[in-house]
């Protein structure tokens, strides 16, 4: 069994209370719950190493870090048993799932890192060919906050939880899905700097 991991008892100030948002739908000490908050807390950790590498990109650390632990809040609505999920939804669906869930929470910003988090994001036209049970649109990410969860979730698996793949093995991961999804992931590599392997 995984360790449980708690919520940080801090706020950064006009930081929104994640563990609040988390617990309306989530079951403390269920153990989805807690491999969502360690898969959660190992992108926002890897995502502000990033961001603090880079002070020149300004990015908004406060709203880097929500956006990290929610960008995955949709997963319990999905039928994937190996991480405890035991809803109806397609995995591929998490991220319209929880990006519902924000939006009603009044969180608009944040609910578009949930859209566009999945792989290195998807383009309506990754959508259409691969007949994914998604809305016909793009779904790719544009702030730099976004890309950043996106790039730093690429790192980190739920179904292996105590493993950080290395830069080889994502970019490995990600050419199965084709050169234009290579060249993405390459493109936020440049941009934030390489993960070393």
């Amino acid at each position: 069994m995984l360790p449980l991991l708690v919520a940080p008892l801090f706020l950064l100030p006009d930081m929104i209370e994640i563990a609040q948002i988390l617990n309306r739908y989530y079951l403390p000490g269920e153990p989805i719950t807690v491999l969502l908050w360690r898969h959660s807390q190992q992108v926002a950790t890897l995502a502000t190493k990033i961001a603090h590498n880079n002070p020149h990109l300004h990015i908004d650390l406060t709203f880097l870090h929500e956006a990290a632990m929610l960008h995955d809040i949709g997963v319990f609505r999905t039928n994937a048993p190996s991480i405890y999920c035991h809803g109806n939804a397609q995995y591929i669906q998490h991220g319209i799932i929880g990006a519902e869930l924000l939006r009603a929470e009044g969180l608009e910003a944040h609910a578009r890192v949930c859209e566009c988090h999945i792989g290195v994001g998807l383009s309506i036209q990754d959508i259409i060919e691969q007949n994914l049970p998604l809305p016909h649109r793009d779904m790719l990410p544009e702030t730099l906050e976004e890309k950043l969860v996106c790039y730093a979730d690429n790192f980190f698996s739920k179904s292996q939880p105590d493993v950080q793949r290395t830069f080889t093995q994502v970019r490995n991961s990600i050419a199965r899905f084709g050169n234009e999804n290579v060249e993405r992931f390459d493109k936020l590599a440049q941009l934030f700097g390489k993960i070393d392997d």
